[in-house]
This record gives C-alpha cells, structure tokens and sequence, in this order.
C-alpha cells in the first residue's frame, strides 16, 4: 500500500463522494444468542437479539438506532463487525459492503474500512500500553506498517486530527479524562483510513458539555473525510442534533424508520411516540404529554405473538390482526415508514 494511500484519511477525502449506491446494505439479518442452563449446561433456549431486519446505509451519512435496552442495537452494531461469533451467537442473512457481500466475516481489507467506537473508553483501552502503541496497533496488524517511526508520525497526525497535544503520545491512558479516552478511541478507529465507523453509545459515559465536545468532532470528521455513522444510543437529543436518519427498534425488530423530521415531528408507531414523550425539556413550551407505558418489556426469547408491542401498546384499532400477526412494513412517505396495523397499506 502506497503512503499516499496510508496518508489519505490525514491529508485529504473529498467530503462531496456521496453517491447514491449505498455503502453498506444489510438485508434479511438475524443475531440468535443461545440459552444455556440445567446440570449439565445445555442449550434449553434462543434469544432472537436481531429479528429479520433490513437497512441500506450512505456515503456521508449518520444513521441513528435508538430503542430501549436490550432491543438489539449493540448486537446489530457487533454483527456489521461480524463479533456475534466471537460472542458466542449466531448469525443469518446477509451483509455486503460497496455491494460485496461479506460471507465468512471481515476479511483484512474490510478490517480497516469498517472501524467501531465503544461504549466504554476505560473498557476499550488498555491500561498497560502507551497511547502510541493503542492507536499504532492497527497500523501495524492491518496496514502492516512496522516501522516505529512511520507509527509516531502517524500517530501524532492522527492526535492532531482529534485535538489532543503531541506530549500525549507517550502517556498511559490512566493519565486522560473521559473526554480525552474518547477521543483517543475515535483516533484509533480512523487509523486505517475507514468508510463506516459504528459509533456505540460515543458519550454516554460523558459529561454533557464533552459530550458536545465529541459531537463536533464527530460531525467535523464526518464532513471532512465523509465517513458513514451507524450511530447507537439511547439518547434521542444526540440523535436529533447528529443523525440524518433514525430507525426505532423493539425486541431486535424495527417498528419506524425515517429523517430526523418524520420521527421526531411526525411519529406514527406508539412505542416511538412514548420515547419521544420521555425526552427532558429545558422550556415550557416544548414540554409533552408523558405517555407512561403499562408492563414490562416481553422477553426476548418468548415474544408476543402478534405484533411485538401490543402488549403495552395505548392505540390498538385493530385487535383481531395486532394479536395475531406481526405488521408488514407500511410507507407512509418516501423517507418514512412504519411497522403498525394503524397505518393500513393502501
């Protein structure tokens, strides 16, 4: 691979590639964990983390995953980085990438261009190597770069591009903030020059004004390398300043899809209109209506028959095929759609 090549993601992307081919597309994708219990440790169960969902994912663009826990964001995060193996799981339907389908995981290549931020900076860094060797690791496992002094200039362009000082190269990660370890986790992920970065709760463990801190950063580095998010949270305000689109999962399955504007102006499913009810408001005027759900969330391993949400669901029109039959999906424009017998296919 050529320097200029290796340089590329420091020196220069285009931010206007975005074309209308997606980058990644993810169709008919099943996460299955097992259940293992009795004397001898036997498999008595499956949890179906990810139930038959199906999304198509741009060039430059944000797409946030939001839901309560335990819906299936994380193991659909772990599954585009094809971990749920390593986990334990299992896995059905396909992945491709720039329309290659990925069979039997990441090869090399894929490695690099798909990269992943954790949820927790202290969990994702190891507290016996230098901050060199944490972002110098992938340089040299996937870009075989062996050099020690190819790794430091890399290295300290990378910790330019995410806003930390030279000095810091030769600290242990103990010696950051949480802001800090964050932003040396997202340098680490683009060391290898990626084109979809997962981003898996990037500041839940933050302070709100880090917090915005690594929100710009995000989005500067979005605009100027016009990298792909898969953005994961529970909080709907990162979402709402972040995303381009939003998909709302429920017991691994997706319930509504669209922009920014159909979900959080236009909510059609119930559980999306709860969720939104949820969210704080700092003025008066922008406070809603609670929408306080009845029950708990079913297990994911014995789900309800029908649709999923029926259960705790306050809008029920249609009881004979909400008890009976999961909803097929219903467009309700061309950006947005929603899982719902509310909204009958015309």
């Amino acid at each position: 691979m050529s320097t200029e090549r290796q340089d590329s993601i420091i020196d220069s992307r285009s931010p206007n590639s975005a074309g209308k081919e997606p980058i990644l597309s993810v169709r008919n994708y099943k996460v299955k964990y097992p259940i293992y219990g009795g004397i001898f440790n036997r498999t008595i169960g499956i949890i179906p983390a990810v139930n038959d969902v199906s999304f198509d994912l741009y060039p430059g663009e944000t797409l946030g995953l939001v839901g309560e826990s335990g819906c299936g964001k994380t193991s659909l995060g772990n599954g585009i980085l094809s971990l749920i193996p390593k986990m334990g799981g299992s896995v059905e339907g396909e992945i491709s990438f720039h329309n290659k389908r990925i069979e039997e995981g990441l090869d090399r290549l894929d490695r690099q261009k798909i990269q992943m931020v954790f949820q927790d900076p202290d969990a994702a860094l190891n507290p016996r190597m230098k901050i060199v060797d944490i972002i110098g690791e992938p340089l040299k496992n996937l870009m075989n770069i062996t050099k020690k002094t190819d790794i430091r200039r890399r290295v300290l362009k990378l910790l330019n591009v995410v806003s930390l000082k030279p000095e810091h190269i030769d600290r242990f990660p103990h010696e950051f903030s949480g802001g800090q370890k964050q932003r040396i986790i997202i340098a680490r992920a683009l060391a290898c020059d990626p084109e979809v970065i997962v981003l898996d709760e990037p500041t839940s463990a933050l302070d709100v004004s880090v917090q915005a801190q690594i929100l710009n950063l995000l989005e500067s580095l979005q605009k100027k390398y016009n990298l792909a998010y898969v953005f994961i949270t529970h909080d709907l305000s990162v979402i709402h300043h972040s995303a381009h689109r939003v998909i709302v999962m429920y017991l691994g399955k997706f319930i509504e899809q669209g922009n920014v504007e159909d979900i959080f102006y236009d909510p059609k499913h119930p559980y999306t209109k709860s969720l939104l009810s949820a969210r704080p408001a700092v003025n008066k005027e922008d406070k809603q209506h609670k929408i306080i759900l009845k029950g708990e969330i079913p297990s994911p391993s014995n789900p309800p028959i029908g649709c999923f949400f029926n259960p705790r669901c306050f809008e029920i029109k249609y009881p004979d095929k909400c008890h009976t039959e999961f909803p097929e999906r219903v467009d309700i424009s061309d950006s947005h759609s929603v899982w719902c017998w509310n909204y009958p296919e015309e």
